[in-house]
């Protein structure tokens, strides 16, 4: 295992950096009106990880017993698709981006899908399940718009993360349906920071 995966924080108050944001992220969790969310930043800010930190903050650790399966679509001209989903029975993410053009159809029958089947767990403390899209900059702008559609209908039981490096590319229509996090990358001293804790926790020895 990759020690990036095997040293990732799993709360939100054991990230390393952009401590405040995270404090702000887990009092976010305790409000019962749970907005969609926009998480932009460079590659490599840690947006996936605080996403990761606060479905486990809204759900607890069962969202990190996670599963890979492929999903199939059909287009409306009866093309077939195929693509990757890591799912929990909180909820699931994929990338709509990476069958291209066809982008809107995934979108609007993976949210429907989800929208429309019941929370697994009846003891759950959250009436919604998340559905995380990546690469939301990405997407065509007809699947954007499609997105914007269908997160406004089914937001009674089900909440969107997004992500994305590029907030400029994500229409406006989106943005101002989500509340916006700006991940900003970790300076150099940050990043030493965790090296020498990763370190430590290896027992290597590491130097400047």
């Amino acid at each position: 295992m990759l020690w990036a995966d095997k040293y990732r924080p799993k709360e939100l108050l054991s990230l390393d950096y952009h401590i405040e944001q995270a404090v702000d992220l887990k009092n976010l969790t305790k409000d019962g009106d749970f907005p969609h969310l926009l998480v932009y930043g460079p590659l490599g800010a840690g947006k996936k990880t605080r996403i990761m930190c606060l479905l486990r903050e809204l759900y607890g650790p069962g969202v990190e017993r996670l599963k890979m399966e492929n999903m199939n679509f059909t287009t409306p001209s009866n093309k077939k698709l195929e693509i990757m989903t890591v799912s929990s029975n909180y909820h699931i993410e994929v990338n709509p981006s990476d069958v291209g053009i066809y982008d809107r159809v995934v979108i609007m029958d993976i949210i429907k899908n989800v929208a429309q089947s019941q929370q697994l767990n009846v003891n759950a403390q959250r009436e919604f399940k998340v559905i995380v899209l990546t690469d939301v900059d990405d997407l065509t702008k007809d699947a954007q718009h499609a997105l914007r559609r269908t997160m406004e209908k089914y937001i009674s039981n089900c909440r969107l993360i997004l992500c994305a490096t590029s907030i400029s590319r994500v229409i406006p229509a989106i943005r101002s349906r989500c509340l916006c996090i700006r991940v900003p990358a970790p300076t150099e001293n940050e990043i030493i920071n965790v090296l020498q804790n990763t370190c430590k926790k290896r027992r290597f020895k590491f130097t400047n």
